[in-house]
């Protein structure tokens, strides 16, 4: 029972402000979904759909409550190929076959490997994608003429001004939505020649329908499908687990990471078979909607179902939005979005972390692709990690006289020995200082973490006896792991 009482907590919680806070990101992802759907290139209708499906599935299946998913960017950028290729039918077959993999991915629990992601990635990613939110705008802006500008000046005026100001029950209307009503009403009454929401492409003229799966099942599918839907289900699962990290940090809330896996791959087969394109967590609609009060599950329910009804119900109200209104909220998230305090603390923290969330930033902005820039910050992040940790290796070398009254030379060693540090174990014993002597090597205090360590030890074993020494090991007993040959005797 509580379970289900914390589950309908979830979606009874304030729901006025819910459904408002869900409106201003179906209003964040308008643009951006029309853009990514011309990126992947498909029809702007099949990011639509895709979006208002993914949303209604992972509204129930998610882990994270008030998180945005939506056809985003970054698959759209893996998946254009396919299509270039091969044609729309196939692209929804990897779609079905990508949330196969995720549901996969999420039933085995792999979700706990976000830990392997460290704080500085994830504030890098963070802050690429701030970046590259707001560069996404610049286009809409190019050539603009004074009246463009201004109308953006007044947008984020609206937005930034109107939550200060002590009026009642003003507090209760998020900010973007009253910019969007007021940028429309007065493009229209002064008729100003601004772009709007029907110069970026088609907007759906029905509610999406079934498609089912248009490709053979066989194996020539699966050669050609494998690869992408690989690559769109690692990539979908990437940005979804930051996305949820995010949000737990921002509301100071736990979250299932591996039910978001499996719920997102449920979304995604049900976007595929619907006609949509793949996709994942939507890191700037879902600040938006975090920050404009969305704090359960309804808020990511209406987020869809808004789009829906805005796209097909309203879609002549919606054609005449300026698109300028939908510039300003998406500087608003972007601002909103980006880690200003990092900046602060690039001089203050690690060297090594600092740099290593640069890296995240520079190698995004370079390939377009947030998943290339988590890679390349997880994979500085692991050698650094090592080349640390090796470091703290010690090796101290003392000369005693045994129980015979015999010269006996003491090795104290302290510390991890693994890949990083195998090579400096072995070169910290000179077998030389001991030549035809007893050798103790006392590893009570240090950490043997995988083979290449325990064949090092048994190397710095051999070396010693080739000189003549004989040479006892003391600190192994009981540990899991043994190397050959070792003799193992109390310390």
């Amino acid at each position: 029972m509580s379970l289900l009482s914390s589950e309908l907590a979830q979606w009874r919680r304030r729901p006025l402000r819910e459904l408002l806070a869900g409106a201003v990101a179906t209003f964040a992802l308008i643009p951006e979904v029309i853009a990514f759907s011309f990126v992947a290139g498909v029809d702007p209708q099949v990011g639509l759909y895709a979006s208002f499906v993914i949303s209604i599935v992972i509204a129930f299946a998610g882990g994270r409550p008030a998180m945005i998913s939506a056809a985003a960017g970054s698959v759209a950028l893996v998946a254009a190929p396919l299509v270039a290729a091969h044609g729309l039918p196939y692209l929804l077959a990897a779609g079905v076959l990508a949330g196969l993999i995720q549901v996969v991915f999420g039933l085995l629990r792999l979700g706990v490997m976000l830990r392997f992601v460290s704080s500085s990635v994830r504030t890098g990613f963070v802050n690429a994608l701030a970046i590259l939110i707001f560069s996404a705008q610049l286009p809409q802006l190019a050539g603009a003429g004074v009246a463009t500008w201004a109308m953006l000046a007044l947008g984020l005026a609206i937005i930034y001004g109107l939550p200060r100001l002590p009026l009642p029950g003003l507090q209760a209307i998020p900010s973007p939505l009253i910019c969007i009503v007021a940028l429309t009403v007065l493009a229209a009454g002064l008729g100003l020649p601004l772009k709007t929401v029907a110069d970026l492409g088609q907007l759906p003229t029905r509610l999406p329908s079934w498609h089912g799966i248009g490709v053979p099942l066989d194996l020539h599918t699966l050669r050609i499908i494998a690869g992408p839907a690989l690559a769109i289900a690692m990539v979908g699962l990437l940005e979804s687990m930051l996305t949820a990290r995010v949000v737990d940090e921002l509301t100071d809330t736990p979250s299932s990471k591996s039910r978001e896996c499996a719920g997102l791959g449920l979304a995604n087969i049900g976007a595929s078979l619907f006609g949509g394109i793949a996709g994942c967590g939507m890191i700037g609609q879902t600040v938006g909607n975090v920050r404009y009060g969305g704090r359960g599950r309804l808020s990511t329910l209406f987020a869809g179902v808004f789009l829906l009804v805005l796209m097909v119900l309203l879609k002549d109200w919606v054609s005449r939005v300026p698109v300028v209104a939908l510039v300003a909220i998406m500087v608003m998230v972007s601002a909103s979005t980006f880690d200003w305090g990092s900046l602060r603390t690039l001089s203050t923290h690690p060297r090594l972390s600092s740099g290593v969330m640069v890296a995240v930033v520079v190698a995004t902005l370079a390939s377009h692709d947030l998943s290339i820039g988590v890679g390349v910050g997880v994979l500085l992040s692991a050698l650094f990690f090592a080349w640390k940790t090796s470091s703290a290796l010690q090796v101290r070398h003392a000369e005693q006289r045994g129980r015979d009254g015999a010269p006996e030379h003491r090795y104290i060693v302290q510390g991890p020995v693994f890949f990083a540090s195998a090579d400096a174990f072995v070169e910290a014993f000179d077998p030389r200082q001991a030549e035809g002597q007893a050798v103790v090597v006392d590893v009570q205090g240090a950490r043997f973490w995988d083979v290449t360590a325990l064949a090092a030890l048994d190397k710095v074993r051999a070396r010693f006896e080739h000189h003549g020494c004989s040479v006892q090991v003391h600190g192994l007993r009981d540990r899991p792991l043994l190397a050959d040959g070792i003799e193992d005797v109390a310390g």
